[in-house]
């Protein structure tokens, strides 16, 4: 471990696999109801952990509905104006989201909605690819500290966190392991 990296201590298991799973579905069912079907929908997932939840609404949906969602991805990674952890900015990496957003009714989907940085960078690539519709918001898990105006049209679970605190959400198509924990800094 460097001397940058926090250490950290779990605190709780907030989620295990079987309720991100029944959340999934519950959230995959409220897409439908909000927007009275399928049509015109796609998912935009947020690199790295929004995509594989995109990817899985989308086939919940899918086998709901009857009939293909479209699924594409955005890449935002982030880098640091100074070495302090405390000012990393959203960067958007150019790439195709892999299908046409015009007149679309859009879902960007990420993992964890914190200060609302990540999504607005989110938004500014998403219409740089075209325009539209609408845009909906959803997170699995939103921990609040909003620094921007956004908030998310589903949300698979509301938990209050300190500043010191940090949701590690892991899934297995990228941590070959499934599970939403809390974990805190300590110095």
């Amino acid at each position: 471990m460097s001397e940058n990296t926090p250490k950290l201590r779990e605190k709780g298991r907030l989620m295990s696999a079987s309720e991100i799973e029944r959340t999934l579905v519950r959230l995959a069912h409220e897409i439908i109801e909000k927007n009275d079907g399928a049509d015109g929908l796609g998912l935009v997932g947020i690199k790295r952990r929004g995509i594989p939840l995109a990817q899985r609404l989308a086939a919940l949906i899918s086998s709901i509905e009857k009939r293909p969602v479209d699924c594409g991805t955005l890449d935002i990674s982030f880098y640091r104006d100074d070495l302090s952890t405390y000012d990393t900015r959203p960067v958007v990496t150019p790439g195709s989201i892999g299908f046409d957003i015009n007149d679309r009714k859009i879902i960007l989907v990420d993992d964890v909605l914190y200060t609302g940085r990540t999504i607005r960078a989110a938004l500014d690539a998403l219409f740089d690819h075209g325009r539209p519709r609408q845009v909906q918001l959803l997170a699995l898990i939103d921990r609040g500290h909003r620094e921007l105006p956004i908030e998310a049209s589903f949300v698979g679970r509301t938990i209050q966190t300190t500043q010191r605190e940090i949701i590690e959400v892991k899934l297995r198509e990228i941590d070959d392991d499934e599970q939403v924990l809390l974990v805190e800094r300590v110095d």
